[in-house]
């Protein structure tokens, strides 16, 4: 019963910060310093998960090679202004190579 409270309250949590994020006055919104938390947090928060799937397996901090190796490769080719697909295929590729050659 207490994960169902727990999942109940969570999912009201939400509901309500969405709503105070529509119900936010105009002005607010249109603040420059509003408006660059909104643009920088998704950013920082995509980075935190990467580098959280990167770095670690089943809780534990591992340095896997080829995932770090495909990352590495992936902030290459953006770096060269690739395109997203690109970006995607070189990672993967990078990885599953280091991969077939053993490495791990």
């Amino acid at each position: 019963m207490t994960v169902w409270i727990v999942i109940l309250v969570t999912g009201l949590g939400c509901y309500l910060m969405k709503l105070a994020g529509l119900a936010a006055p105009r002005r607010l919104l249109d603040h420059p310093k509003v408006r660059g938390f909104a643009m920088t947090v998704p950013i920082a928060l995509l980075a935190a998960l990467v580098a959280i799937q990167a770095v670690t397996e089943d809780g534990a901090l591992v340095f896997d090679l080829p995932r770090v190796s495909g990352l590495a490769a992936a902030a290459v080719a953006l770096l060269l202004r690739a395109p997203f697909l690109l970006v995607i295929l070189v990672a993967a590729a990078t990885a599953a190579g280091l991969r077939a050659l053993g490495l791990s």
